[in-house]
C-alpha cells in the first residue's frame, strides 16, 4: 500500500482541486484529458493511504467531506508554498540572501530603522528581515559573532577589528545630564559635583554582551545604579524620578522642552560619541556572484546623510516616516 508521502504530490492535489472544481469524476476527466477510471484509481490510492474517504459517493455529484475539503485547502497552500520556494530560490541565485540580520543598538531610532525596513519589502527581495537590538559593546558582538550582517550605532572605538569594514554616522552624538523635575538633584546648585552626584541613583543602559563585564559610562564607585535593558527604559526611568544620568540630548530634546526633564550642569566632563555602522567584509570568491545585494541595499541607504541623521535622532525633520 502506497504511504502519504507517496500519494500527496503536487498533480495529486491539482487532480483533487480539479474535481471539486468540476462537482464530477467525468467532467474533470474530460478536462484532464484521460479517463474517469484512471481518476477513481488515484484518488482511491489516496483514501487508503490516509485511511478517510475524500469524497462523498452517495450522490452523482463529486462532493468533497470534511476530510477532503481540509486536504484540499491545506493542499492548496502547500501548492502556493512550493511556487514561493521556488521563486525566492530563482531570486536568491541572482545575488540575494536568504535571510539577512541587522542588529541595532538601543540608542538608535527604531521607527527609522522600521521605515527602512518598508522600503526595503517595497523593492520585493526575496530576503526575509531579522531584526535584533542590542546596547553598548553587545551590537558589535552581535556582528563579530556571526550573529548579524549589518551592525548600527557601534562606538567608533573598535574600527581595527579584522574582517569588519567601518562606517562613521557622520553626526558627533552629544549626551545631557537630566532628571525629573521632582528629583531632588533639581534643585541643588550647579555644575553638579561628584560626591553629590554619588548620593542619588544612577540610572543605567547594561551591555547586553554575553561575555565579560561589558561597558559601563559615566557610573561613579559606590553609586547605586538602577540597571535598565534599552535607552527607552532609561528614558522612561528618568521621567518617572526613579535616577539621574546622561541620556542622549535628541532624545531628552521634546522632554526638556515640555519641562518633563531638566537638563543640568556636571562639574565632569559632558559626554559625547562618534557612532558609526558595521558590517563584514565579502569573502567571496573571485568569479562567484557576491551573493549580498540585501547588504548593499542597507549600506546605500545608510551612505544619504539624511537617513543616518534620521537613525541618530538628528533629522531637521518631524518626526514621522524616514525619507528613504
Amino acid at each position: 500500500m502506497s504511504s502519504a508521502r507517496d500519494v500527496l504530490t503536487p498533480d495529486a492535489l491539482t487532480m483533487l482541486q480539479t474535481i471539486a472544481r468540476h462537482g464530477s469524476f467525468a467532467a474533470a476527466a474530460r478536462d484532464m484529458g484521460v479517463v474517469p477510471s484512471a481518476l477513481s484509481y488515484r484518488v482511491r490510492q489516496m483514501e487508503e493511504a490516509l485511511d478517510v474517504l475524500l469524497f462523498n459517493r452517495a450522490s452523482r455529484q463529486a462532493k468533497l467531506t470534511a476530510a477532503g475539503q481540509e486536504l484540499l485547502s491545506e493542499g492548496m497552500r502547500l501548492l502556493t508554498d512550493m511556487d514561493s520556494i521556488a521563486h525566492r530560490v530563482k531570486r536568491v541565485a541572482t545575488g540575494w540572501e536568504s535571510q539577512f540580520t541587522l542588529v541595532f543598538d538601543t540608542i538608535i531610532e527604531q521607527s527609522v530603522v522600521m521605515d527602512l525596513c518598508q522600503a526595503f519589502y517595497a523593492a520585493n527581495p526575496p530576503t526575509r528581515l531579522r531584526l535584533r537590538h542590542e546596547t553598548l559593546s553587545g551590537t558589535l558582538y552581535s556582528l563579530t559573532s556571526g550573529q548579524a550582517d549589518l551592525a548600527i550605532g557601534v562606538p567608533m572605538t573598535s574600527t581595527t577589528t579584522p574582517g569588519l569594514r567601518f562606517a562613521e554616522m557622520g553626526s558627533v552624538v552629544g549626551f545631557v545630564f537630566a532628571v525629573a523635575p521632582q528629583h531632588p538633584l533639581a534643585s541643588f546648585p550647579q555644575p553638579l559635583r561628584d560626591e553629590v552626584l554619588q548620593a542619588h541613583r544612577a540610572v543605567a543602559v547594561a551591555d547586553s554582551i554575553p561575555q565579560g563585564n561589558g561597558i559601563t559610562i559615566g557610573l561613579l564607585a559606590g553609586q547605586d545604579v538602577f540597571t535598565v535593558p534599552t535607552m527607552a527604559a532609561k528614558l522612561d526611568a528618568q521621567l518617572r524620578g526613579l535616577g539621574a544620568g546622561f541620556l542622549p540630548e535628541p532624545m531628552a530634546r521634546p522632554f526638556i522642552a515640555s519641562g518633563a526633564l531638566v537638563a543640568l550642569q556636571v562639574a565632569r566632563q559632558q559626554r559625547s560619541g562618534q557612532l558609526g555602522y558595521a558590517w563584514r567584509e565579502n569573502t567571496q570568491s573571485k568569479g562567484q556572484p557576491a551573493g549580498d545585494r540585501a547588504l548593499q541595499w542597507w549600506l546605500e541607504q545608510l551612505s544619504k546623510p539624511h537617513t543616518r541623521l534620521a537613525l541618530l535622532g538628528q533629522s531637521s525633520k518631524p518626526k514621522g516616516r524616514a525619507s528613504v
